[in-house]
C-alpha cells in the first residue's frame, strides 16, 4: 500500500494536516504547567493530636497507638511513622502511588472517629494533606517598625494564613515566630497572701468575668428586639478593675494583686528575616499539586493582601522555589533550541543546498511541537525529564526524513523529474520509516512498564519521546515527500564554489576513512584486542562509579536544623540562633537569611542565595564553605542541606541520610 501518494497528490490536504499540527501543538505548548519534575509524590496525610499535660510515654500508649491501630487498617499504607512529645502526638501516613490522596484522606477522617482516645483531650485529632519532609514551596516575611508584634500577628493569622489557605492546592500555611494576641496576669505570691486570696479563685474570677452569652430577645405586641451585650474583656485596661474577691466588705481588683499587661500568648519563639524580627510564613502544597501553578496563584492574590495591610507592615517574598524550576525548564529549553539548530546546521553542511536543508528541518521542528499537544491532552507539564526526551528526540526524529529525502534524491539522479521520483521513492521506502519508527520505539517499551518511584518518574520521559517519534514518522511519509516533489532543485543545477569545497572535504574524509577501514582489517587481532579492552574498561567504570537516585541541583535554597543542649534556655537558645544567622547573612553568596528559635534545643533557619549569576559558589560549595564558620558558635551544631528535588522518605530529618533503629522493646 503507497500511503504517501495520497499526500503527495494532494498538497493542499497535506499542509492542512501539517498546520493543524504545528497549531495544536502551539496552543498545547501555551498551555502546558511548569515543573521540575513530573508528579512522583508519595501521597502523605499527617494526623496530629494534643493532649496538654500528658508525657510523650502517655501520649504513645494512650493517643498514638489506639490512632495506628486504626490506621493501619486503612488499604494502600506504604509506612507509617509517630513522634511523641509533651502533649503532643505526631503520625505520618505515606500511602502507595497508587492512592487518590483526597480518598485517602477521607479514610483517615473515619479512621480518627473510629479511635478510643481519652475523654479529657480539648479537641479530636486534626489532619493535614501534607508530607512534614517536604519543604515550603514560598516564604512570606511579615514585619513592622512601629506596631507591635501581636498586631502583625493578627494581620499573618486572620488575613494572610486564612486567605491564602483557600488558594488551590496549598495544603497548609504555617506562621513561625506567631506573636498571638493575649492578656498576660503576673499575680504576686506575696500580695495574694495577704490578702487572703488563692490562685484558684483569681482564675475563675477571669473566668466567670470574660464570657460571651446569648442574652436573650424582647418579644413585644408590634416588633422584637435582640439584646446585645458584650461580655468580653478584650485588653488588659479592662482587666485591671476586675473584681476577684471581697474581704471586710472591701472589693479586691486584679490589679492590685499583681501586673496586667498586654503579650502575647507565646513569648518563648522568635523569627528573623535579615536580623529584623518579624513573622515567617511557610505555604506548604499539596502532594501532587503543580509547585509553579501554586506559587502562581499566590502570588495573584498578593497584591490583593498587600493593599488590605497597613501601610506600616511590610510584607516580603523571602524565598521562591519556582524561580529555580524556570531557571532550570528555560536552560533546558534553550539547549533543546540549540540541539536543533546544530543538527539542521550539519544537514546543510552535508546536503549544500537550503531547500534540501529545509525539508529535514522542518520535519524536526514538527515533531517536536506536535508532542507538546499529546503532552497536554495526557496532563504532562514542562520538566526537565520531557525536555530532555524532546532533546533527545531530535536524533530520532531527523533520521526518518533524511532516509526520504536521500532516496528521492537518488532517484532525480537517475534522471526522474522530482514529482516522479517522489513517488518512487516514498513507495519503495515506506516500509523502512515504519519499521524504523517501531522498532525506536520498542526500546522504551520496557520503561513504560516499570513500577514504583523510577517508573512513575521515567514514564512521562518515555511516553514523550515515543510520542515525538511516532509523529516523525508521519510527517516522513506525508509532509516530507510531498515538499520534496515541489522543492526540490533539479539535479543538473551547477554548484558554486563552495559546494565544490565542501565536496572536496568530504572526499578528503572519506579517503582518510578508507585509509584507517584498511589499516583495522589488515590487524585484526589488535583490533580485537583494543575492542575487548575498551570493553572490560566500560565494565570496570560501571562498577566503580558511583551511583545515586537523582543528582544534587543547585536550587538557590539552604536548609539548616541547629541543635543545643537538652537543658538550654530560650534566651540562650535564641542568642545562639542569631549568631548562626548572622554568619550565614554575612556571606557574600547569601541574599537573605531567616532563623527561627521557640522553647526547644532546635532551632531552623534557611538561606535564599543570590542568582547564579551573581555568586562565585554553588549550592554544596556555599554550604562546605559555611560549616567551618558555624563550628565557632558554643553550644550549637549546625546542620546545613540542600534540599533533594524529590522527597521520598514521610520524616523531617537534619540531613539527606537517616537510619532508623527499630525494637519492641525500647528500652534495649
Amino acid at each position: 500500500m503507497h500511503v504517501s501518494r495520497i499526500f503527495i497528490e494532494r498538497p493542499v490536504m497535506t499542509g492542512l494536516v501539517t498546520f493543524a499540527i504545528f497549531l495544536f501543538g502551539l496552543v498545547g505548548f501555551r498551555a502546558l504547567p511548569v515543573a521540575a519534575l513530573p508528579s512522583v509524590d508519595y501521597p502523605t496525610i499527617q494526623v496530629i493530636a494534643a493532649l496538654p499535660g500528658a508525657s510523650p510515654e502517655t501520649m504513645a500508649s494512650s493517643v498514638a497507638t489506639p490512632l495506628e491501630r486504626e490506621f493501619s487498617t486503612i488499604a494502600g499504607v506504604q509506612s507509617m511513622s509517630s513522634s511523641n512529645t509533651q502533649g503532643f502526638t505526631t503520625i505520618t501516613i505515606q500511602f502507595d502511588l497508587t492512592r487518590n490522596i483526597d480518598a485517602a484522606a477521607q479514610d483517615v477522617q473515619a479512621a480518627i472517629a473510629k479511635a478510643l482516645l481519652p475523654a479529657n483531650m480539648p479537641r479530636p485529632p486534626s489532619y493535614q494533606k501534607a508530607n512534614p519532609s517536604e519543604y515550603p514551596v514560598l516564604y512570606l516575611s511579615l514585619n513592622s517598625a512601629t506596631l507591635p508584634l501581636y498586631t502583625v500577628d493578627e494581620y499573618a493569622e486572620t488575613l494572610l494564613a486564612q486567605r491564602i489557605s483557600m488558594v488551590s492546592g496549598i495544603s497548609r500555611v504555617q506562621v513561625f515566630g506567631a506573636q498571638k494576641y493575649a492578656v498576660r496576669i503576673q499575680v504576686k505570691p506575696d500580695t495574694l497572701a495577704v490578702h487572703g486570696v488563692g490562685i484558684d479563685e483569681v482564675q475563675r474570677a477571669v473566668q466567670q468575668s470574660n464570657v460571651n452569652l446569648p442574652t436573650g430577645r424582647l418579644q413585644g405586641e408590634k416588633q422584637a428586639f435582640t439584646i446585645q451585650s458584650s461580655g468580653q474583656l478584650t485588653s488588659a485596661a479592662a482587666y485591671r478593675p476586675l473584681i476577684v474577691e471581697y474581704r471586710n466588705g472591701m472589693p479586691i481588683r486584679l490589679e492590685q494583686l499583681g501586673r496586667v499587661i498586654d503579650g502575647a500568648e507565646t513569648d518563648k519563639q522568635i523569627a528573623w528575616f535579615n536580623g529584623t524580627r518579624g513573622m515567617i510564613l511557610a505555604i506548604s502544597r499539596q502532594p501532587g499539586t503543580n509547585t509553579v501553578e501554586v506559587v502562581d496563584n499566590i502570588r495573584k492574590v498578593l497584591p490583593e493582601l498587600q493593599a488590605a495591610l497597613p501601610p506600616a507592615i511590610g510584607l516580603v517574598v523571602a524565598f521562591d522555589a519556582s524561580q529555580s524550576i524556570r531557571g532550570s525548564i528555560h536552560d533546558v529549553e534553550f539547549t533543546l533550541m540549540l540541539t536543533v539548530c546544530l543538527v539542521v546546521m550539519v544537514i546543510f553542511l552535508f546536503l549544500r543546498n537550503l531547500y534540501a536543508t529545509l525539508i529535514p528541518g522542518s520535519a524536526v521542528v514538527l515533531s517536536i511541537i506536535g508532542t507538546f499537544a499529546v503532552m497536554y491532552l495526557l496532563g504532562y507539564s514542562l520538566n526537565n525529564l520531557s525536555l530532555m526526551a524532546l532533546t533527545l528526540s531530535v536524533g530520532f526524529v531527523v533520521d526518518d526524513a533524511i532516509v526520504m529525502l536521500e532516496n528521492i534524491i537518488r532517484y532525480m539522479e537517475m534522471g526522474k523529474p522530482r514529482y516522479e521520483a517522489a513517488l518512487l521513492a516514498s513507495r519503495e521506502i515506506g516500509f523502512t520509516i515504519v519499521s524504523m519508527t517501531l522498532s525506536l520505539i520498542a526500546v522504551f517499551i520496557p520503561v513504560l512498564f516499570m513500577g514504583g518511584m523510577v517508573g512513575r518518574l521515567l514514564h512521562e520521559f518515555s511516553i514523550t519521546i515515543s510520542v515525538a517519534i511516532l509523529i516523525s514518522g508521519f510527517v516522513s511519509l506525508s509532509f516530507t515527500p510531498m515538499i520534496g516533489s515541489r522543492l526540490l532543485p533539479p539535479h543538473t543545477q551547477k554548484h558554486g564554489r563552495l559546494y565544490r569545497a565542501l565536496e572536496a572535504g568530504f572526499n578528503a574524509l572519506a579517503g582518510a576513512y578508507d585509509y584507517s577501514l584498511k589499516m583495522v582489517l589488515r590487524h585484526g587481532l589488535t583490533t580485537m584486542a583494543a575492542a575487548l579492552l575498551l570493553l572490560a574498561g566500560t565494565v570496570y567504570l560501571f562498577r566503580t562509579m558511583p551511583t545515586g537516585f537523582i543528582p544534587s541541583q543547585d536550587s538557590g535554597f539552604i536548609f539548616g536544623v541547629t541543635l543545643a543542649g537538652q537543658d538550654i534556655s530560650f534566651e540562650s537558645m535564641a542568642k545562639r540562633q542569631r549568631q548562626v544567622a548572622d554568619i550565614i547573612q554575612a556571606d557574600p553568596n547569601v541574599e537573605n537569611a531567616v532563623a527561627f528559635a521557640s522553647q526547644s534545643n532546635q532551632g531552623f533557619l534557611f538561606a535564599n542565595l543570590k542568582p547564579r549569576a551573581q555568586r562565585k559558589l554553588s549550592v554544596d560549595e556555599t554550604i562546605a564553605s559555611l560549616r567551618p564558620k558555624l563550628s565557632v558558635v558554643p553550644g550549637m551544631m549546625t546542620f546545613l542541606q540542600n534540599p533533594p528535588p524529590i522527597t521520598i522518605n514521610g520524616q523531617f530529618t537534619t540531613s539527606i541520610y537517616q537510619m532508623t533503629v527499630q525494637s519492641v522493646n525500647l528500652n534495649e
